[in-house]
């Protein structure tokens, strides 16, 4: 138990892709599917399942600033809910409460595109599997892709193009916030400082500054990945009524 929350941890130390990391993938991709089943659910049980989501979503988090605490660890210059994810995880709890579609929006193209990429290339350092800081990455940013899949699946929310628009330009606003925040408490939140210690997917782009450039470029192609399906769905929509305004026509 305690090599569990240890911070000079001993153990394996964390393996891209090896057998912890494809088992939880696997979990979340399988929590996901398993979901799926509420939609048909009353809306009292899929109230349930969200206040069960926003309760580990956040004591979850709360650990992981609890976890710094103790070992003396925690700053203004790492810890403050700055990071995207870090926000999102706040915010989410307040989405699935309140059924916020304004924060909907940010979590489906953010918090999807973002949390895809901290689970594939999780920021942990030494920490494997089965030390705390394995199980408190995973399960914050899955569950922070699975409010959102919730959200979009089960309680029927979806984004438009006005959601594509208002969240490039706040993100904009935001990181230009962020970038005066990092200046002034020399902190590195969202990375536009420079590129995270560990190995990410930022380690293929250039170096500073012109990799920020390059998120936004790869940023606006994983949001209209993002918005492709409703795109395709929504273009569909329109050829059908344009046909059947044909056959009224014709008739």
């Amino acid at each position: 138990m305690v090599e569990f929350f240890a911070y000079d941890y001993t153990g394996e130390p964390f393996i891209f892709l090896g057998a912890a990391h494809i088992g939880a993938l696997m979990i979340i991709l399988f929590l996901n599917l398993f979901l799926l089943r509420y939609k048909n659910k009353p809306p009292e049980v899929r109230r349930k399942v969200c206040m069960a989501i926003t309760i580990v979503l956040l004591l979850d988090e709360s650990s992981w600033h609890l976890w710094n605490i103790y070992h003396g660890t925690w700053s203004i210059q790492e810890h403050l809910p700055l990071h995207a994810c870090s926000l999102l995880i706040w915010l989410t709890g307040v989405m699935l409460l309140n059924k916020n579609y304004r924060i909907y929006e940010f979590a489906y193209f953010m918090g999807i595109g973002g949390a895809i990429q901290a689970l594939f290339t999780p920021d942990i350092g030494i920490y494997g599997f089965p030390h705390f800081r394995f199980f408190q990455t995973f399960i914050s940013h899955g569950l922070l892709l699975t409010a959102a899949v919730y959200m979009t699946t089960v309680v029927g929310f979806r984004p438009t193009w006005r959601s594509l628009l208002r969240v490039i330009a706040w993100l904009n606003v935001y990181l230009v916030v962020i970038f005066g925040v990092n200046q002034l408490i020399g902190s590195n939140y969202l990375f536009v400082a420079s590129k995270p210690p560990g190995p990410t997917l930022l380690d293929v782009l250039p170096e500073w500054p012109w990799y920020i450039l390059a998120i936004e470029a790869i940023g606006l192609v994983v949001f209209l990945l993002l918005y492709a399906p409703f795109a395709v769905r929504d273009w569909q929509a329109r050829r059908r009524k344009a046909a059947a305004g044909s056959v009224r026509q014709i008739y």
